[in-house]
Protein backbone atom coordinates (compact mmCIF):
# COMPACT_ATOMS: atom_id res chain seq x y z
CA UNK A 1 0.00 0.00 0.00
CA UNK A 2 1.27 3.64 -0.82
CA UNK A 3 2.81 5.79 1.87
CA UNK A 4 0.28 8.42 3.68
CA UNK A 5 1.28 12.02 2.77
CA UNK A 6 1.38 12.92 5.91
CA UNK A 7 3.64 10.19 6.72
CA UNK A 8 5.67 10.21 3.79
CA UNK A 9 6.13 14.21 4.22
CA UNK A 10 7.60 13.77 8.22
CA UNK A 11 10.14 11.26 6.86
CA UNK A 12 11.17 13.06 4.50
CA UNK A 13 11.86 15.80 6.79
CA UNK A 14 13.57 12.95 9.13
CA UNK A 15 16.12 11.98 5.89
CA UNK A 16 17.34 15.85 5.78
CA UNK A 17 17.80 15.98 9.43
CA UNK A 18 19.33 12.47 9.73
CA UNK A 19 21.86 13.90 6.68
CA UNK A 20 22.38 17.02 8.73
CA UNK A 21 23.42 15.02 12.13
CA UNK A 22 25.44 13.32 9.44
CA UNK A 23 26.82 16.30 8.27
CA UNK A 24 27.19 17.74 12.11
CA UNK A 25 28.96 14.63 13.33
CA UNK A 26 31.63 14.93 10.26
CA UNK A 27 32.00 18.90 11.23
CA UNK A 28 32.86 17.69 14.86
CA UNK A 29 34.98 14.54 13.57
CA UNK A 30 37.36 17.35 11.88
CA UNK A 31 37.27 19.46 15.19
CA UNK A 32 38.92 16.96 17.21
CA UNK A 33 41.15 16.00 14.69
CA UNK A 34 42.49 19.57 14.86
CA UNK A 35 42.67 19.13 18.69
CA UNK A 36 44.96 16.01 18.53
CA UNK A 37 41.79 14.13 19.67
CA UNK A 38 42.15 11.36 16.96
CA UNK A 39 40.06 8.97 19.05
CA UNK A 40 37.44 11.18 19.51
CA UNK A 41 37.61 11.89 16.17
CA UNK A 42 37.21 8.61 14.80
CA UNK A 43 34.26 8.10 17.43
CA UNK A 44 32.84 11.22 15.28
CA UNK A 45 33.35 9.82 12.12
CA UNK A 46 31.49 6.24 13.03
CA UNK A 47 28.96 8.38 14.17
CA UNK A 48 28.96 10.18 10.53
CA UNK A 49 28.48 6.65 8.86
CA UNK A 50 25.26 5.70 11.19
CA UNK A 51 23.50 8.75 10.94
CA UNK A 52 23.83 8.39 7.23
CA UNK A 53 22.80 4.84 6.82
CA UNK A 54 20.10 5.81 9.21
CA UNK A 55 18.68 8.61 6.10
CA UNK A 56 19.13 5.82 3.67
CA UNK A 57 16.78 3.39 6.01
CA UNK A 58 13.94 6.22 5.96
CA UNK A 59 15.04 6.77 2.23
CA UNK A 60 14.84 2.94 1.45
CA UNK A 61 11.70 2.64 3.28
CA UNK A 62 9.92 5.62 1.94
CA UNK A 63 10.92 4.35 -1.72
CA UNK A 64 9.40 1.20 -1.12
CA UNK A 65 6.43 2.09 0.18
CA UNK A 66 5.93 3.71 -3.64
CA UNK A 67 6.63 7.28 -1.82
CA UNK A 68 8.96 10.15 -2.69
CA UNK A 69 12.16 10.99 -2.03
CA UNK A 70 12.58 14.92 -1.51
CA UNK A 71 16.21 16.08 -0.79
CA UNK A 72 16.55 19.30 0.89
CA UNK A 73 19.38 21.77 1.28
CA UNK A 74 21.39 20.81 3.98
CA UNK A 75 22.11 23.67 6.11
CA UNK A 76 25.33 24.80 8.20
CA UNK A 77 26.29 23.09 10.94
CA UNK A 78 28.53 24.66 14.06
CA UNK A 79 32.55 23.82 13.42
CA UNK A 80 33.81 24.97 17.04
CA UNK A 81 33.69 23.80 20.69
CA UNK A 82 35.04 24.91 23.25
CA UNK A 83 36.66 21.46 24.52
CA UNK A 84 35.99 17.07 24.11
CA UNK A 85 33.33 17.81 26.57
CA UNK A 86 31.69 20.52 25.36
CA UNK A 87 31.50 18.52 21.89
CA UNK A 88 30.20 15.46 23.65
CA UNK A 89 27.41 17.73 25.66
CA UNK A 90 26.52 18.87 22.30
CA UNK A 91 26.74 15.91 20.75
CA UNK A 92 23.93 14.49 23.62
CA UNK A 93 21.70 17.56 23.00
CA UNK A 94 21.84 16.57 19.44
CA UNK A 95 20.41 13.29 20.22
CA UNK A 96 17.87 14.30 22.40
CA UNK A 97 16.66 16.25 19.72
CA UNK A 98 16.56 13.78 17.19
CA UNK A 99 14.50 10.97 19.48
CA UNK A 100 11.81 14.10 19.56
CA UNK A 101 12.28 14.69 15.88
CA UNK A 102 11.59 10.46 15.51
CA UNK A 103 8.97 10.54 18.28
CA UNK A 104 7.23 13.21 15.97
CA UNK A 105 7.18 10.98 12.84
CA UNK A 106 5.87 7.72 15.17
CA UNK A 107 3.14 10.15 16.23
CA UNK A 108 2.40 11.29 12.59
CA UNK A 109 2.36 7.47 11.80
CA UNK A 110 0.37 6.43 14.48
CA UNK A 111 -2.55 9.41 14.05
CA UNK A 112 -2.63 8.40 10.46
CA UNK A 113 -3.42 4.42 11.25
CA UNK A 114 0.15 3.41 9.48
CA UNK A 115 1.06 0.48 11.31
CA UNK A 116 4.05 -0.42 8.68
CA UNK A 117 5.65 2.86 9.85
CA UNK A 118 4.56 2.76 13.12
CA UNK A 119 6.68 -0.66 13.22
CA UNK A 120 9.61 0.52 11.10
CA UNK A 121 9.76 3.42 13.56
CA UNK A 122 10.20 1.17 16.74
CA UNK A 123 13.89 0.47 15.53
CA UNK A 124 14.51 4.02 15.74
CA UNK A 125 13.31 4.66 18.93
CA UNK A 126 15.25 1.75 20.46
CA UNK A 127 18.21 3.20 18.75
CA UNK A 128 17.69 6.03 19.99
CA UNK A 129 17.58 5.21 23.61
CA UNK A 130 20.99 3.36 22.86
CA UNK A 131 22.57 6.33 21.50
CA UNK A 132 21.89 8.82 24.32
CA UNK A 133 22.78 6.32 26.79
CA UNK A 134 26.50 5.63 25.06
CA UNK A 135 26.99 9.27 25.02
CA UNK A 136 26.10 10.65 28.53
CA UNK A 137 28.71 7.61 29.72
CA UNK A 138 30.97 8.87 27.64
CA UNK A 139 30.11 12.56 28.95
CA UNK A 140 30.51 10.78 32.87
CA UNK A 141 34.06 9.60 31.55
CA UNK A 142 35.26 12.89 30.73
CA UNK A 143 33.70 14.75 34.00
CA UNK A 144 35.01 11.77 35.75
CA UNK A 145 38.77 11.93 34.49
CA UNK A 146 38.80 15.76 33.86
CA UNK A 147 40.19 16.70 30.44
CA UNK A 148 43.39 17.89 31.11
CA UNK A 149 44.74 14.12 33.03
CA UNK A 150 46.00 11.66 31.29
CA UNK A 151 43.41 9.43 31.50
CA UNK A 152 41.61 11.46 28.41
CA UNK A 153 44.75 9.85 26.40
CA UNK A 154 43.44 6.84 27.27
CA UNK A 155 39.44 7.29 26.52
CA UNK A 156 40.82 9.02 23.03
CA UNK A 157 42.58 5.81 22.45
CA UNK A 158 39.15 3.81 23.68
CA UNK A 159 37.50 6.02 21.65
CA UNK A 160 39.48 5.23 18.55
CA UNK A 161 38.64 1.52 18.61
CA UNK A 162 35.25 2.06 17.77
CA UNK A 163 34.24 0.60 14.76
CA UNK A 164 31.18 1.28 12.07
CA UNK A 165 28.57 -1.60 12.01
CA UNK A 166 25.79 -0.83 9.96
CA UNK A 167 23.08 -1.68 11.82
CA UNK A 168 20.68 -0.62 9.79
CA UNK A 169 20.79 -3.42 7.71
CA UNK A 170 19.45 -6.65 9.95
CA UNK A 171 16.70 -7.84 9.15
CA UNK A 172 13.14 -7.33 11.16
CA UNK A 173 12.45 -10.50 13.40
Amino acid sequence: MKINSKVEEILNKQINAEFWSAYLYLSMSAWCDQQGLKGCANWMRVQFQEETSHALKFYDYVLTRSGNVKLEPIEKVDQKWNSMLHVFEETYKHECLVTELIHKCYDVALAERDHATTSMLQWFIDEQTEEESSVLDIIDQIKLLGEKSGGIYHLDKELGARVFVDTTQTPAP
